[in-house]
Parts: C-alpha cells; sequence; structure tokens
C-alpha cells in the first residue's frame, strides 16, 4: 500500500524521538520537514556530529534511558521512530541476529503479554550476541509509555522504523503483535511493512531497508511512501552497456557490477517517475565546500559481490552508488586520463560520502571514525518520505536537502552538549563508555561453515 495524492496531517504537532539516532539521518529529515526531534545516541562520535549539526541529542544508551530515565524524556513526543543496529542482521556481519530471529519473535510475545522486564532482561543475556536484542527497544519503548506517569500514560500516536532487509521478517511480526494482540494497556495500531529500495526515492544510492510504519488505530491507515524515482536493474544496466564498461573495467583490473538483491522489489508501473539519480548527477556541481566532481568515474567496492568476498563490484558515474558503509573510504575512484586509460584519483571525502547518503552538503562530520557514522545513518531523504507518509504530510521537497547546511554555533554546541552530556566540553559520569557495548569476541559470534566455503571459493 503506497501513499495516494491526497495529504491529510494527522498530528498537529508532531515531535519525535528518534532512537539510536546515529549522526542524524531522521533528525535532519526532521528538521527538512519542520519537525522537532530528540535523538538518543551512545556513540560520543555520532553525538559530537550531532551536537556540530545543531541536533538535539542524548548521549545516552537507548535500553538503560528506558529502564532508569524514560520519566525524563519529553512528554510531549508523539512519534516514535529509529533504525536499531544492524550488524547482527545484515548479511555483512556474523548473522547472530538472523539466527535468533525465533528466539527474538517469541521475546516479542512475551513483551505483549506483559512479562516483567526484570525477566526478559535476565533471559536477553543468553543471546550469543546482545547487540540483537536491541531490535526490540522500539516496542519497549511504546510500551513504556503507556506507563509513563510524566505522558499521562499516553501511547506513541505513530511508529516509524527501518532497519537492513533482513529483519522484514521481525517487522511483520511487530505488526501482527500491534494490530492483533495490541499493547499490554490494550493500544492497538494499524500497520504496513515493505522492504523499500533508497534509489526509487531519490537516494543516489542503492539501499534495500525494511521498513514499519504504525499508526494508533483511529488515526487512519497507514501507507508507505510512493516512489518518486525508478527503480535501479544491474542487468538491464549491463545488456546496455556492458561492452563500453568491460573495457573500462579490465584496464583498472576491476569486474562487473552485481549486488546481491538489487533487483528485488522493484518499483512496478515506473509512469511519471523520474530517472534514479546517479552518482555523478549528486556530486558534478560545486556546492558550499564541495568542489564538484565532474570528470568521469568508476567506482570499486571495498566488499564483495554475488557473494563473493574476493569479487569487487564497480559503477560508473553513472550509475547510483553501491550501499555506501562504513567502507565508504576505501571505496577506489579512477578517473579517465584521456579516453583509454584510467588513474587512480581523489577517495570520496566525508563530505562526498554524505552527500551519496543524500545529506546536505557541508554536514559537520565530526571526531572519528566519520565513515563509519555516514554508513550507519539513514538517508535523510528516505527518512523526509517516511515520515511524510507516517504523518500524512505532503511529499517532501529534495532540494531542501541540497542547500549547504547551517552548522551550529559554538554557543549553541557548547549547550547542546551541555543537555546531552551533562558538561559544555566534555562527556560526564552520565554518558555511556564505549567499552559497555563492544562487540562480542569473534568466537561467540557464529558463522555458517558453507559461507566460510563460499568465500574460499
Amino acid at each position: 500500500m503506497t501513499s495516494s495524492a491526497h495529504h491529510r496531517p494527522i498530528l498537529d504537532k508532531p515531535f519525535v524521538l528518534d532512537l539510536f539516532a546515529g549522526p542524524g539521518g531522521l533528525d535532519v529529515a526532521g528538521h527538512a520537514l519542520d519537525i522537532p526531534s530528540l535523538g538518543i545516541e551512545w556513540d560520543r562520535s555520532a553525538c559530537l556530529t550531532r551536537y556540530a549539526a545543531g541536533l538535539e541529542t542524548l548521549h545516552g544508551d537507548v535500553s538503560a534511558v528506558r529502564r532508569n530515565s524514560f520519566e525524563t524524556l519529553p512528554p510531549d513526543v508523539n512519534v516514535l521512530a529509529g533504525g536499531p543496529p544492524c550488524q547482527t542482521y545484515s548479511v555483512a556481519g556474523h548473522g547472530a541476529g538472523r539466527q535468533a530471529l525465533d528466539r527474538v519473535k517469541k521475546y516479542i510475545e512475551r513483551l505483549m503479554a506483559g512479562e516483567s522486564d526484570q525477566e526478559i532482561d535476565e533471559d536477553l543475556k543468553t543471546l550469543p550476541d546482545p547487540r540483537t536484542a536491541l531490535v526490540l527497544e522500539p516496542l519497549r519503548y511504546a510500551i513504556q509509555a503507556t506507563r509513563s506517569p510524566n505522558r499521562e500514560h499516553r501511547p506513541y500516536d505513530v511508529i516509524v522504523l527501518e532497519q537492513v532487509r533482513e529483519v522484514e521478517a521481525l517487522w511483520k511480526h511487530y505488526a501482527k503483535v500491534l494490530e492483533e494482540t495490541g499493547l499490554p494497556d490494550g493500544t492497538r495500531y494499524k500497520v504496513v511493512v515493505d522492504v523499500l529500495d533508497t534509489e526509487t526515492y531519490g537516494v543516489p544510492q542503492t539501499r534495500s531497508r525494511a521498513v514499519l510504519i504504525a499508526r494508533r488505530e483511529g488515526l487512519g491507515e497507514p501507507s508507505l511512501p510512493s516512489p518518486t524515482h525508478r527503480s535501479y536493474e544491474a542487468k538491464e544496466w549491463n545488456r546496455r552497456n556492458g561492452k563500453k564498461a568491460a573495457g573500462q573495467v579490465h584496464q583498472a583490473t576491476l569486474y562487473d557490477d552485481t549486488e546481491p538483491a538489487a533487483e528485488e522489489h522493484r518499483a512496478t508501473g515506473d509512469q511519471g517517475l523520474q530517472p534514479w539519480r546517479s552518482m555523478g548527477d549528486a556530486l558534478a556541481n560545486r556546492v558550499g565546500s564541495h568542489p564538484g566532481r565532474r570528470t568521469p568515474f568508476l567506482v570499486r567496492s571495498n566488499y564483495g559481490s554475488s557473494s563473493n568476498p574476493g569479487r569487487r563490484g564497480v559503477r560508473s558515474d553513472q550509475q547510483p552508488a553501491f550501499t555506501v558503509t562504513g567502507k565508504i573510504s576505501r571505496f577506489v575512484v579512477f578517473q579517465h586520463l584521456d579516453e583509454s586509460v584510467l588513474y587512480e584519483g581523489a577517495r570520496f571525502s566525508m563530505n562526498e560520502a554524505g552527500m551519496l547518503q543524500s545529506f546536505p552538503p557541508d554536514y559537520p562530520w565530526s571526531s572519528t571514525a566519520q565513515a563509519q557514522q555516514v554508513g550507519n545513518a539513514v538517508p535523510p531523504l528516505f527518512g523526509t518520505h517516511l515520515l511524510s507518509a507516517a504523518l500524512g504530510l505532503p511529499r517532501p521537497d529534495p532540494e531542501a536537502l541540497r542547500k549547504p547546511w547551517q552548522p551550529a554555533t559554538e554557543e549553541q554546541r557548547a549547550k547542546l552538549r551541555s543537555d546531552g552530556c551533562g558538561a559544555a566540553d566534555a562527556c560526564t559520569d552520565s554518558c555511556p563508555r564505549p567499552e559497555d557495548q563492544v562487540p562480542p569476541p569473534s568466537s561467540v559470534r557464529p558463522r555458517k561453515s558453507k559461507d566460510k566455503k563460499a568465500s574460499a571459493k
């Protein structure tokens, strides 16, 4: 189900609580739609980027905030949003989350039955990777809202969630219990779930995301955002451009372009849809401090293709980017010295990597692990479509995200950090420590033996 041309806002004053907020993808989307938000983020570097960008932030662990300080959250928050960490579910990870899907579904049912948090927390300790349990937090926040005296026990009106496509099965289970069982207090929601491709919403990148949009009963039927751009189809591109690309690729010791699952969940019926947006289109023009990339280029990804880790995919500036991950800074960019010779040019700057994610130019990426911040973020343009559909707003204007971002002043940044960390220029004892959320040893992060065999081929 996709949204129709008719729009009627369902909330007078939407206010978003963004769980696992990262460097600000959904918050930037809210900014473009003039919707206030508060993000909860445990990573110090991402918080510093958020402060520099002028985004309201609480530097905290999402689980700890729910347990210990939920009553301090603004009571007028009526939209719950977030993208829980995906490492244990992603095909690029070790798969602990995918292997625990059935167990996680049972935890969902236990939460909806009103079982105590203490009992569930104790059982969750047995999961091989504790990050797997974080996908339950949005549901736990929805339940906690109905138990909060500070909120007068009011449930959230809207819930918007996104994750890697492998989480679609869990979102469908979320939908089932939200519609049929309801929260322990009896609140029920109308829910839609699907996997959407970000390039069909104007993001210059192929990235498939499992999406859930829920509205509290009485607020109308929810719908998914209608696509604005055509789907990128690798086989069709290769059929039309294969011979030319093959000659260029050979010179750079590259391979053909194929990205796993890139062609599934295509938008149907492309009448009136714009062509997908290419890397060249996104990066060609000078804007803000970005000098522009007008020279044609090829990009070799840093991760495997067609389930083969040793086969590096390649795309040209006339195609959308591969899924932007924390390895974006390692993507090799080849430019043409003349019509027949390629040479290795400058790799993507963080500003350019952010633009491929649809962040505005000059977004103030800060502190360390900036490439990881970029890769972990929700593409803001995609976020504007999700929030608009969830709240019954008109289709967003992509131009709002193509203007240089105005960073916070030093005074504003200090105030934001004081509110978020407890001090204007430092973290405090209330801030989470990075060592408290490190991944478990690789010995307990299972990887199927057949995956190892595939890697060796």
